[in-house]
């Protein structure tokens, strides 16, 4: 080959080699590094993101939109600024990502806003704090038994949960215990209201071995199937709930095992709108939970959300619930009920299984239009 030849393929080489675009030259391993929000943009190009402890300005939201297949690892705590505003404070989406919290927090500086009203009243409070859009894994970190990420005085809510595909949630902390005293603004009353858990509106979503300290639901389902809550502990506030139901949703496949439920309003809830119309409950399995300190019911179905007890609706069906395997042990106050079952006519349906279901405590409570509990008596 003459020289002229080489050096003609060799210019060929080399000009095909410069046309590569940079980023697939290594994309796949470069590691992106975030100490404040002007690095996300550069670091969420990478497929290894790790977040540095910094304070997110007032009125930002922390925004990761990762690239499919990340590894994202917490190296330290991130505080929120306040501002009354609607949030969220936190974001991140994505398919098949690892988050490893490795025990760092997120602060959402919550008595700063609380007022006793949540979302009902007051100022304006950043709703969710949290909000999880990612598949994949939301968990453990780094050393064993480390506990994963860890949330912080939130606003209001904390998570909310739409998954795009199968995400597992484990060995989280939500620690909104600061909310039970009250405040100056929050006359009397806990300042920390409507501090939700987890509001899941999704599919194939497994949260476990999480401890959770707040003043509304542990966890509210209000759409979805497949999702499985088990060994988890809430403590102070109105226990695991699937609902409220609104119109034209479907819940189906829920399975609530082997937590433990202390000092909450009731253990173990499900409560459809009055007004919702042209929706399904159904499949929703109890086994192996324990519940003590409950203050006004051990078990309540309840057709007449906002309401308690109230006048059921008849526009949710609800079949299919059961407290099956393992037993259910739920203790309730001296004044509290055991259990209540306040369904519209007609629209609970067919035969409940409730052997695995033992309450002491308080008094029995109504059992409204439905006649198939089997293998319980109060």
């Amino acid at each position: 080959m003459s020289t002229f030849i080489r050096l003609a393929t060799l210019l060929i080489l080399a000009r095909a080699i410069v046309a590569i675009p940079a980023t697939d030259v290594g994309s796949a391993s470069c590691t992106g590094t975030i100490s404040s929000l002007d690095d996300v943009d550069d670091a969420v190009k990478c497929t290894t993101v790790n977040i540095n402890s910094f304070t997110v300005p007032a009125g930002e939201t922390f925004n990761l939109k990762l690239q499919d297949g990340t590894t994202v690892n917490m190296q330290g705590d991130v505080t929120f600024a306040v501002k009354n505003w609607d949030g969220p404070l936190f974001q991140v989406s994505g398919k098949s990502i690892t988050f490893n919290g490795n025990g760092h927090t997120f602060d959402g500086n919550g008595p700063s806003y609380w007022d006793g009203q949540g979302g009902n009243g007051g100022v304006t409070k950043p709703a969710p704090m949290m909000k999880i859009k990612i598949s994949g894994t939301y968990m453990v970190g780094l050393l064993p038994n480390e506990r994963n990420v860890k949330v912080k005085n939130s606003p209001a809510r904390v998570y909310s949960v739409s998954n795009p595909a199968p995400l597992t949630m484990s060995k989280l902390t939500i620690d909104d215990s600061a909310g039970d005293a009250p405040n100056s603004k929050s006359d009397g009353k806990p300042a920390g209201h409507n501090t939700d858990g987890f509001d899941c509106s999704t599919t194939d979503l497994t949260i476990e071995d999480s401890t959770i300290h707040n003043q509304d639901d542990c966890l509210a389902i209000n759409k979805g199937s497949n999702i499985v809550f088990q060994r988890n502990t809430c403590t102070g506030g109105h226990g695991i709930s699937v609902g409220s139901i609104s119109s034209d949703v479907t819940v189906s496949g829920i399975v609530i095992q082997d937590n433990t439920i202390q000092d909450n309003d009731q253990a173990l809830r499900i409560k459809t709108k009055a007004s919702a119309s042209d929706s399904t409950v159904t499949n929703i399995t109890y086994s192996g939970n324990t519940g003590t300190g409950l203050r006004q019911f051990g078990v309540l179905i309840d057709q007449s959300y906002p309401d308690t007890l109230g006048k059921p609706g008849t526009g949710v069906k609800l079949s299919d619930v059961n407290f099956i395997g393992s037993t259910n042990s739920l203790s309730v106050a001296s004044d509290a009920m055991r259990v209540a079952v306040n369904c519209g006519s007609g629209s609970c349906t067919g035969t409940w299984d409730w052997s695995a279901l033992k309450v002491t405590g308080g008094k029995a409570g109504p059992i409204t239009n439905f006649s198939g509990i089997k293998n319980f008596s109060q």
